[in-house]
């Protein structure tokens, strides 16, 4: 799998529109809300955490069964951390990255019962827990599970504004893209996340073609196709430049991303940098809305998620509201 950014609702054994429930024995479990509605229950709480991560020994955010995942990861803490309250936490992302693809800026909510929240954040006998409330306890206590030396760790920790979704209230999802030219001074240190490239690229070029692209374009030639999933995008920041150390920078935002489009899109614009294309090849190949052989996708390890965009705290329901809707005009299908 190589794609990255399909935004998604993340609960065990449930689709997007799931939530919250209970199964006897007090177990909380998944449960599939028809209305598609991602609210948490009166008596839960939702925390919002900002992650951070190294992709390189990750394959992919998503839970999977035999392979180690920034989810699996976390929701194995979360389950050591509320092993004795019967709960079992499940987590939303706001986007899902693929095998090797790094965040800095990752956002994920959580909905835990209010009690098992209170028996998790008790302060330990003779510790005190500073003043951070229930959200930085828990916070501290994944951090614990996970080690001080984790390749995940979490940045951020706060009791969600009502009506936020990790997924749906977003605005946007930015990320950067490392490559080291020829031109470029090499750093061992940074190798895991800069794609060392053996040619010089012209990285004006790179920047015309890039600006050709955005506003709002079906990408179908940027995104490995799926089964009844949109392709349409609205592109709203796409730019490069060099650093003072000659690594060349690509920033990207849109209101989301599909399959493989970031690396695709930086592909092509490589491609304009090393002469292989001209600057306004890349339009055309975006209006001919096929995919093609023209340019290579390019690596995951240079693509790193730096921040998610959300709205106003009063904006946040009304966003999440207005996304889902947009959502369920392609039953199935719409995935960004």
């Amino acid at each position: 799998m190589t794609a990255i950014d399909e935004p998604a609702t993340v609960t065990a054994g449930a689709g997007p529109g799931a939530s919250v429930g209970h199964e006897a024995g007090g177990r909380a479990v998944a449960s599939v809300d028809p209305e598609g509605a991602v609210a948490p229950a009166a008596s839960t709480v939702r925390i919002r955490f900002g992650i951070a991560y190294d992709g390189t020994e990750f394959s992919g955010w998503s839970r999977q069964p035999t392979l180690r995942t920034v989810q699996g990861v976390l929701e194995e803490a979360l389950e050591t951390l509320f092993r004795r309250t019967g709960v079992l936490p499940r987590l939303t992302v706001a986007g899902r990255t693929d095998a090797g693809v790094h965040a800095r800026g990752q956002v994920v909510h959580l909905d835990v019962p209010q009690r098992a929240l209170a028996t998790v954040a008790r302060p330990r006998r003779g510790r005190a827990e500073g003043d951070t409330g229930v959200a930085g306890v828990l916070a501290r206590r994944i951090t614990g599970i996970l080690g001080a030396d984790a390749d995940v760790v979490i940045t951020s920790a706060d009791l969600a504004p009502a009506g936020f979704d990790a997924r749906f209230s977003a605005l946007w999802r930015r990320y950067e893209y490392l490559v080291a030219d020829a031109s470029a001074v090499r750093d061992p240190l940074t190798r895991r996340s800069t794609v060392a490239y053996p040619k010089s690229l012209d990285v004006e070029a790179m920047d015309a073609a890039a600006g050709s692209l955005l506003g709002l374009h079906d990408f179908a030639t940027f995104c490995r196709p799926r089964a009844e999933a949109t392709t349409i995008r609205t592109l709203q920041r796409y730019g490069w430049r060099r650093r003072a150390d000659g690594v060349l920078v690509a920033s990207l935002q849109a209101d989301a991303f599909c399959h493989s489009m970031v690396r695709a899109l930086v592909g092509a614009c490589v491609a304009v940098g090393e002469g292989r294309l001209d600057a306004s090849d890349p339009l055309a190949l975006l209006r001919a809305t096929e995919r093609t052989s023209a340019f290579k996708v390019m690596p995951a390890k240079g693509l790193v998620l730096t921040e998610v965009g959300y709205p106003e705290d009063d904006e946040l329901e009304a966003r999440a509201t207005q996304t889902r809707a947009r959502r369920e005009l392609h039953v199935g299908g719409v995935i960004g």
